[in-house]
């Protein structure tokens, strides 16, 4: 029997998240009880002041981190109070990581570093020709076909950060994770990233963006507002709190 897209399960379900760091006197509620839901093929923003819980809440949707209580469904599957091993192969897995700093190694060329993945990938039995040609792929994808054997340093920011989304996507990821995505790029590389990101999404990507600037949080079809541990607003368009702010500062 088909599955309805009415009866399919969010990619990202959390209810009654919680982080608490410290003890006693010296705890701080970093998430006092969050829900939140991410249907699949969404492009989404997390936006939040500092101290606002929202890098928290990514380290805790991007499998970094284990909250304090609260359950989370990732594809169906509970993965709050998983081990760190585990979490690191559903992180391997299931999930692609872009970073305002790229974090390529800097010795490896551009394939070589959108290879890892899948050489990290201990579920996938993938050869290195294969992962090697679907490395080339994954580039070509991002416009990179003719910068494989460069490295990091011989390469532009915005060329890195392509680099980082190829890596991202090589393992057909549930979800993409983008941490600030733009903000080590001038202007120019900036909207080239944000077109890829879109494009993307035109093809049916779920993703999730954290970032502190409001015209790059309405890019996403939806913004949610981290204020005080809690989400406050997930409705589409720019009428969030934290835009409001933003805009009144």
């Amino acid at each position: 029997m088909e599955t309805k897209p009415q009866d399919r399960l969010p990619v990202i379900q959390i209810e009654g998240i919680t982080k608490v760091y410290g003890e006693a006197e010296a705890e701080v509620h970093a998430l006092a009880g969050v829900d939140l839901k991410v249907e699949q093929g969404e492009f989404v923003a997390i936006m939040g002041p500092s101290g606002s819980g929202k890098s928290t809440l990514m380290n805790i949707l991007g499998c970094l981190d284990r909250p304090t209580s609260g359950s989370y469904l990732l594809d169906g599957e509970n993965v709050s109070q998983m081990s760190k091993d585990e979490l690191a192969q559903i992180r391997n897995q299931k999930l692609g990581f872009i970073f305002q700093s790229f974090n390529l190694l800097p010795r490896l060329t551009a394939k070589a570093n959108v290879m890892l993945p899948m050489l990290y990938n201990l579920h996938e039995d993938v050869t290195t020709a294969e992962a090697a040609t679907r490395a080339l792929g994954a580039l070509e994808s991002v416009g990179l076909k003719d910068r494989v054997n460069h490295r990091p340093s011989q390469l532009s920011g915005g060329q890195q950060q392509r680099v980082a989304i190829a890596r991202a996507l090589v393992n057909n990821p549930s979800v993409i994770f983008a941490d600030e995505p733009t903000g080590n790029l001038d202007s120019k590389s900036s909207v080239e990233i944000l077109d890829l990101l879109h494009n993307l999404h035109k093809d049916g990507a779920t993703i999730v963006m954290v970032t502190h600037e409001p015209k790059i949080a309405q890019q996403a079809g939806r913004v949610i507002c981290v204020m005080d541990g809690l989400v406050l607003d997930g409705s589409n368009g720019a009428n969030t709190p934290c835009m409001e702010k933003r805009e009144r500062a």
